[in-house]
């Protein structure tokens, strides 16, 4: 393939014939951390280790600090972060990378990390931690990877790293470029964190009874499942054997991940016999339930079928409640996801650690408040339904938001779009 005029190619790609690729020792200084065991105190000097380096900036605020004892060791042979600096995790999250900032406190390197400091003064933190976050690195820590079983770099391999390098203006200019992508992508990610908080209080308000819409009064009533409706297990399994009948299961993450079921949505085909097609039919209304999980905040998570899926099944790892009352069809997909509900099924799941589970008998004795009317139902269902969809549109617009940002880094980063 021809490399377009002006350009070449390079180990990198193909780039600018005026950019330099060399490795990143050349450019960039990169001094391990301190192999010190630090003792850890209440109130002292912050440490940065894998866990402070997940964002753009280090994260301090919720880092385990040391004495200044230790802090002196941890800093010494030039190790003390400064603004402009780059800390790089090379251990689990290997090529994690983050800023360190005028504003940061004074702090030292934990473990497992790495500092990079530029050996220009005119080079740009922000664009190289742009190379850090594309496809130039991630590319060559996936042939670092092949055939380890443990996600680790050194620094030795890290100096070796190849970057491109177009002079400083242009660094700046494209780094300046990203970072406006960041802006955006940061202010959407707020936004989805705020207005997610704002439907998590009015789920604590309304599902409880706590805040009434107007125009609704009377008592809320408490039902038990087993009561309310029949609840049920012994689904179906993920194999599929000659002679059954194929079939779409509603799985254990469809429930974990969804509000509602839809058809169009169970991609799993397995195969069932024609008696376990009738018995774990899926129907319009029906509640399905996570009975079992690693960890006991797992349980109980719930989504609603809101269409009869008549090719559908659902899981072994699921239970089903099939309501003999008449609810507002959205509503059922609210009205166990309220803390009172989670804390119950908390209480009430058995395990050793590994593994816990609530038996039928257990979450058919579990309850749950409803308002006393399918008018009030509906309304509070409404409320929520919009929250979830102003949220669902601005998680696309972050989505794309973030794509956009993807095919900015891969034009801006081989030259193919220059800004000088």
């Amino acid at each position: 393939m021809a490399v377009r005029t002006g350009c070449k190619q390079t180990e990198t790609g193909v780039l600018p014939e005026d950019w330099e690729v060399d490795c990143l020792s050349r450019f960039w200084d990169i001094t391990d951390c301190k192999h010190v065991t630090a003792r850890f105190v209440a109130a002292g000097y912050p440490i940065a280790s894998i866990r402070e380096v997940q964002s753009r900036f280090v994260d301090l605020a919720n880092a385990k600090q040391t004495t200044q004892h230790f802090y002196a060791l941890l800093i010494e042979g030039g190790r003390r972060p400064k603004a402009g600096d780059l800390i790089l995790s090379r251990n689990a999250t290997v090529g994690e990378v983050a800023q360190v900032a005028e504003w940061h406190p004074l702090f030292a390197m934990g473990q497992d990390v790495c500092l990079l400091r530029k050996k220009a003064p005119e080079f740009s933190t922000n664009y190289l931690q742009a190379v850090f976050r594309s496809r130039v690195i991630a590319n060559q820590l996936s042939d670092l990877m092949v055939g380890s079983t443990f996600k680790r770099v050194n620094v030795e391999q890290i100096r070796a790293f190849v970057v491109p390098m177009p002079g400083p203006a242009e660094q700046e200019a494209i780094a300046e470029a990203l970072s406006d992508a960041d802006a955006l992508i940061e202010s959407l990610e707020r936004m989805v964190a705020k207005k997610r908080q704002i439907k998590h209080g009015a789920m604590r308000e309304l599902l409880t009874g706590e805040r009434r819409l107007p125009g609704f009064s009377g008592q809320w009533e408490m039902g038990r499942l087993g009561d309310i409706g029949e609840v049920t297990g012994a689904g179906v399994d993920k194999k599929t054997r000659p002679g059954e009948m194929p079939v779409r299961l509603v799985n254990y993450l469809d429930v974990y991940r969804r509000d509602l079921l839809y058809s169009s949505g169970l991609t799993q085909i397995v195969s069932a016999k024609p008696e376990q097609v009738r018995r774990c039919a899926v129907r319009r209304g029906d509640v399905f339930f996570t009975p079992t999980s690693e960890l006991p905040g797992d349980i109980a998570h719930s989504a609603v079928a809101m269409e009869d899926i008549p090719d559908g099944v659902y899981s072994y790892h699921l239970v089903r409640l099939r309501l003999r009352v008449d609810w507002d069809l959205t509503f059922r997909a609210y009205a166990f996801k309220t803390r009172a509900f989670y804390d119950a099924a908390d209480s009430l799941c058995e395990g050793s650690g590994t593994r816990y589970v609530i038996t039928l008998p257990r979450f058919r004795s579990m309850t749950v408040a409803v308002p006393p009317t399918a008018s009030e139902q509906a309304a509070i269902a409404t409320v929520l339904s919009d929250m979830d969809a102003e949220i669902s549109a601005l998680e696309s617009k972050l989505a794309k938001a973030r794509q956009i940002k993807q095919a900015m880094m891969q034009e801006l980063l081989t030259g193919r779009i220059r800004l000088v």
